[in-house]
């Protein structure tokens, strides 16, 4: 399945003239969007793990093309978070709305106790995922 996302999205970063690492860039902000959590630019920078520099270019690119936006952290205003613009919005919808549709059809014949089970456990995996992601970064800091 994460290969084929792969394909996906570096299909979708093609069409619309974005790097692979723009792409990814653009999938942590939506997520970070969808789980209400802020993303500063130095979190993008740890979770793509590039430089400070390489995420301003970045981030001032996506901004100019009209994918992202900056806005002041509500609960601190010295911080600057990165959310997807309308234009970025529209673009994204437009190319995988099918997919979603596509999406749908293949669920419709579980049953809802199925899909909330198997949402659980792609919960659960993520969280380990996220778990074992975050001592690799530990242990990489710490020298271990």
């Amino acid at each position: 399945m994460a290969a084929v996302s792969d394909q996906i999205g570096l299909f979708f970063a093609g069409q619309h003239e974005l790097r692979a690492n723009d792409f990814r860039a653009l999938m942590h902000i939506m997520v970070a969007d969808v789980e209400g959590r802020p993303l500063t630019a130095g979190d993008l920078a740890r979770l793509l793990g590039t430089s400070s520099a390489a995420i301003t270019y970045l981030v001032e690119r996506m901004i100019v093309s009209g994918h992202i936006r900056r806005e002041s952290d509500p609960a601190d205003r010295r911080k600057v978070i990165l959310r997807y613009a309308e234009h970025g919005m529209e673009v994204a919808r437009g190319f995988f709305a099918p997919l979603g549709v596509r999406t749908r059809q293949a669920l419709a014949d579980f049953s809802d106790d199925d899909l909330e089970t198997a949402h659980s456990v792609f919960l659960a995996l993520i969280d380990a995922m996220r778990g074992h992601f975050g001592e690799l970064d530990n242990d990489e800091v710490s020298g271990t």
